[in-house]
């Protein structure tokens, strides 16, 4: 389904070694200032960073999920709306570049014989960074592309981060759905979960996939693992010529949009996605290929495979140019948590480590440059 794990990934377990200093770093660097505290800070605002930026021991209790009546499902999804015609619209002024956000700055730009990829990041002023991708995969359909990502069963194959799948909600009519996932994060984070919502559109075999997180009152929230709000994972999967040259549309592209906020300091989540994202994108594409064995040989759709293939029929002309719409609603959601970490805390951290762990210069001048920059940043994460 969604291609997060084009981004995971600072969770991924190759980047244990790189980021566990950092993040003894900030918890050092809390303690320090706990003990020089100034006058101004109180407790319960240090406690409040404790609560949310470490892990939490595993709750004891079962919780048991409620699921409401038929009526009150019916009247909480058209309020909230799950996913709508207003998110396609984003997705499609994403991929003509018409969203008038802040300039993308390119990260990325690697390839293989079989598939080529290419990243681009930006920092908005009120958001966690965002991400955008472009994978071609050479000999692939979008069809095959699509329910590749949508198949939940079949992705724990590939995808060692994911924990758990379920399915909440599926419309049969327009292909909506809702699923709740449970990613695995390294042993100084909790998990992770997310309540999705999805639906594809089709315009002409060019697939608008949009997942989105989205407001669920049936799951309730438990202390572990953490919930994840505000989460985007958007993509367009169209034909493109082969990179042979022989003119044919025999491979497929993937344009991805991505940015979540896991309850982590975007300035550490950024630096654990730059060093973990071709590892992770590298295991993407033999799965794509085992999915097209799996098929060939006959093997038959899982049902979330079966609801990929359930589109709403679109031209995105007429769409649109329809007068009706109430705005762009997606990505809008403002984060809480990754802003105004306290200059001493980060600062004492890194000094502290540094003078600690490592004689060396190397790592002393990357641990005191992280801190400059969490210094400058402000309420700019």
């Amino acid at each position: 389904m969604e291609l997060s794990s084009f981004f995971p990934t600072f969770c991924s377990p190759d980047l244990l070694l790189f980021i566990a200093p950092l993040w003894i770093a900030v918890v050092v660097g809390v303690l320090v200032g706990w003990v020089w505290r100034p006058s101004w800070a109180r407790d319960d605002k240090l406690f409040t960073f404790f609560n949310n930026n470490l892990p939490r021991p595993a709750a004891t209790t079962t919780t048991t999920t409620t699921v409401p009546s038929f009526e009150s499902r019916q009247v909480y999804k058209e309020k909230s709306g799950f996913v709508t015609g207003d998110d396609f619209r984003h997705l499609w002024n994403l991929v003509e570049v018409k969203d008038g956000g802040p300039a993308w700055i390119q990260m990325m730009d690697r390839s293989t014989t079989t598939f080529s990829y290419q990243a681009w990041r930006r920092d908005p002023h009120d958001g966690p960074p965002q991400y955008r991708s472009r994978t071609v995969f050479e000999d692939a359909t979008p069809e095959m592309v699509r329910d590749f990502f949508w198949d939940d069963d079949f992705r724990s194959n590939w995808d060692d981060m994911l924990l758990f799948s379920s399915t909440l909600e599926a419309c049969k009519d327009t292909g909506t759905m809702v699923v709740q996932w449970v990613r695995k994060f390294p042993f100084f984070c909790s998990d992770r979960e997310y309540i999705i919502g999805r639906r594809i559109w089709d315009a002409g075999r060019v697939f608008y996939c949009v997942t989105k997180g989205v407001q669920y009152p049936a799951v309730p929230r438990q202390s572990k693992p953490r919930r994840v709000d505000l989460y985007y994972s958007s993509w367009c999967i169209r034909a493109v010529e082969s990179k042979r040259g022989d003119g044919e549309m025999t491979s497929c592209e993937v344009l991805l949009f991505h940015h979540e906020d896991m309850g982590i300091p975007w300035e550490i989540a950024k630096l654990g996605v730059r060093q973990g994202m071709w590892g992770a994108v590298k295991k993407i594409e033999p799965g794509l290929r085992a999915y097209q064995r799996a098929k060939a040989a006959g093997a038959g759709l899982s049902p979330s495979a079966i609801m990929a293939q359930i589109n709403t029929k679109v031209s995105v002309e007429e769409f649109m140019n329809e007068r009706d719409s109430t705005g762009e609603v997606a990505g809008d959601e403002k984060p809480s948590s990754g802003k105004n970490i306290p200059k001493m805390l980060v600062v004492g951290g890194a000094i502290a480590l540094a003078c600690t762990l490592d004689k060396g210069l190397l790592t002393k001048a990357v641990i005191f440059g992280v801190a400059r920059r969490f210094a400058r940043m402000g309420k700019r994460m």
